[in-house]
C-alpha cells in the first residue's frame, strides 16, 4: 500500500513538471471585404458554432456599421449582417440569448440624442433585428460591456459624458428582456472614469472593471467595482503604480473572489505587460502577476480553466510581427505554465479567448496578416491543452479483490487511469472518470498513475451563464 502511494506521489509532480503543451492550431479563417473590419466580441453557439461581432467599413450602410457573422463549427461562415445609419456605428459585445437569437452592445453615431449614444440591439436567430434602444444624452456615451442577467434582462457598462459627476463617467444600465432601462448608475469622479467589463455575480449584484484618473495617482489606475443587484455600489479598489495601469476584463471566481487582467505601465518588464490579479471576496489584492517583454504586452480577456486561469491579448515583445495574439496559461497562484503567439508579419489586434466544450481555445480578433482587405475578422482554434491538472490527497483503500481510489480537486477535469501490475513495465488503462473516485482491479497492481484527457470547464464559469 505504502509502495503504491509513494509511487504516484513522486509520478505525478514528476509529470506535472514536465507537461506544459503548447496547443497546436487546428485551422484559422478570415472574414471581411476591401475595406477595414474590427472583430471585438465572440462565442461559442449552442450549435457548436460560433459567432463574431464588431463593426466595419467594408459591408452596411454608411460609415462603419455593426457586423454579425455566424459560422459553424469548422470556421465557415452562414450568415452574416449589418446594423446602422449613414454614420458611425460600433458594436463591443454580443451574447447569445435564450432563444437562441443574439443581442449586441455598442454606440450609434446615426441615432439617438446625442453626439454617440449607447446601442443596444436584439436579433432572431438568424440576425434579423427584432428591436434596438438607444441610451444617452446631447453628449457623448457609449457601451463597452454586456453580460445576460438572472431575471433575463441585460446589465450593460461603459462610460457617460451625459451624466455623471464629470469628464467621463463608468456607466451601468439595467434593461428588462425588452431592452427597456429599469435603472442606471453613474460612478466616477471630475476626470475620465471608464468600464471596459461588467459580469453578474452569483448573488445577482455586479462587477465591473475599468480604470480611473479621478482618484489615485496622476495618471491612471485599473478600477474594481463591487454593487448590489440594484447598481448601489458596495465597494471599489484602485490598483497600480505611478504610470499608466488598467482592467481590461473581471469575472467572479468560485472562491467568491475576482480574478481580473488588462495591462501595467507601472510593472513588468517592458512598455506594458500583461497583468494578472487575483482578489478576495471584498476587492483586497490577494497576488498579482505580469507577463511580457519589452514591447507593448496587454492583456484583453481572462478564462477560468480547470486548475488555473488563461489569458489573452495582444504582444509586441513576441511574435512574427508588430503585434500578434498573445495567449498565456497558469496555474491556480497565477504562475506561468505556457503561451503561444498567433500571427503574420503585420497587425493581429484584440485577441479574445474561450475553452470550449472540447477543451480547446478559440481565440478572436482582427488581422492585417490575412484576409481580404485592410483589416478582416480572425478566427483561431487549437488543439486540446492537455495540461496536467493532478488529483490531491489521493487515498488508496482495499475491499476484497479491489482498490477503491478518492482525491480531490478543483475543477473536474476528465481523467484516464492507468495501472502497472507485478513485474510489468507497461501501463495499462484502468478506466476514466471525471468523478472523485474510481474502483481498480487490486490483484497483482504495482502502481498507478494518472492522465487527463481533455480539460473540463471550472464548475462556476460566469464568463457564460446561459
Amino acid at each position: 500500500m505504502k509502495h503504491v502511494y509513494s509511487f504516484f506521489t513522486v509520478l505525478s509532480l514528476s509529470t506535472l513538471a514536465l507537461a506544459q503543451p503548447n496547443p497546436d492550431t487546428l485551422w484559422t479563417s478570415t472574414y471581411g471585404g476591401s475595406g477595414h473590419d474590427w472583430n471585438v466580441s465572440f462565442q461559442q453557439t449552442r450549435d457548436g458554432g460560433y459567432v463574431l461581432a464588431g463593426f466595419g467599413t467594408s459591408f452596411g450602410s454608411g460609415g462603419a456599421d455593426m457586423w454579425l457573422v455566424k459560422t459553424d463549427s469548422s470556421g465557415h461562415s452562414t450568415w452574416s449582417h449589418t446594423y446602422g445609419g449613414s454614420s458611425d456605428d460600433v458594436c463591443h459585445s454580443v451574447r447569445q440569448t435564450t432563444d437562441g437569437g443574439y443581442i449586441l452592445e455598442g454606440y450609434t453615431h446615426s441615432f439617438g440624442a446625442g453626439s454617440d449614444d449607447g446601442w443596444l440591439l436584439k436579433t432572431n436567430d438568424r440576425g434579423d433585428s427584432l428591436w434596438s434602444r438607444t441610451f444617452g444624452g446631447i453628449q457623448s456615451d457609449a457601451f463597452y460591456s454586456l453580460d445576460l442577467t438572472a431575471d433575463d434582462g441585460y446589465v450593460i457598462a461603459g462610460y457617460t459624458e451625459s451624466s455623471g459627476a464629470g469628464g467621463w463617467d463608468m456607466w451601468l444600465v439595467k434593461t428588462n428582456a425588452l431592452g427597456d432601462c429599469t435603472w442606471s448608475r453613474t460612478f466616477g469622479g471630475t476626470r475620465e472614469d471608464f468600464c471596459s467589463s461588467v459580469r453578474q455575480t452569483t448573488d445577482g449584484g455586479y462587477i465591473l472593471a475599468g480604470y480611473t484618473y479621478s482618484f489615485g495617482a496622476d495618471s491612471a489606475d485599473g478600477w474594481l467595482l463591487r454593487t448590489n443587484e440594484n447598481g448601489d455600489s458596495l465597494w471599489s479598489r484602485r490598483f497600480g503604480g505611478i504610470y499608466g495601469d488598467w482592467l481590461s476584463d473581471a469575472q467572479e471566481t468560485p472562491d467568491g473572489g475576482y480574478i481580473a487582467v488588462g495591462g501595467t505601465e507601472s510593472f513588468g518588464a517592458g512598455n506594458t505587460d500583461f497583468w494578472l490579479l487575483k482578489t478576495n471576496a471584498a476587492g483586497d489584492l490577494i497576488w498579482s502577476r505580469t507577463f511580457g517583454g519589452s514591447g507593448g504586452d496587454n492583456a484583453v480577456a481572462v478564462q477560468q480553466i480547470c486548475g488555473g486561469y488563461v489569458l489573452s491579448g495582444v504582444t509586441g515583445s513576441f511574435g512574427a510581427g508588430a503585434s500578434d495574439f498573445w495567449l498565456v496559461a497558469t496555474n491556480a497562484e497565477g504562475f506561468y505554465l505556457w503561451d503561444r503567439t498567433f500571427g503574420g508579419t503585420s497587425n493581429e489586434t484584440a485577441c479574445l479567448v474561450q475553452q470550449v466544450a472540447d477543451g480547446s481555445y478559440v481565440l478572436a480578433g482582427s488581422t492585417d496578416s490575412y484576409g481580404a482587405g485592410n483589416r478582416d475578422f480572425w478566427l483561431v482554434k487549437t488543439g486540446h491543452d492537455d495540461n496536467l491538472v493532478a488529483p490531491r490527497n489521493v487515498i488508496v483503500r482495499i475491499v476484497g479483490d479491489d482498490a477503491i481510489l478518492n482525491w480531490t480537486r478543483d475543477c473536474y477535469p476528465l481523467y484516464e487511469v492507468q495501472g502497472a501490475y507485478y513485474m510489468n513495465d507497461v501501463f495499462e488503462t484502468l478506466g476514466t472518470t471525471s468523478d472523485t473516485t474510481i474502483l481498480l482491479p487490486w490483484e497483482g497492481l504495482e502502481a498507478f498513475r494518472f492522465y487527463q484527457v481533455r480539460g473540463i470547464l471550472p464548475s462556476v464559469n460566469l464568463t457564460s451563464k446561459r
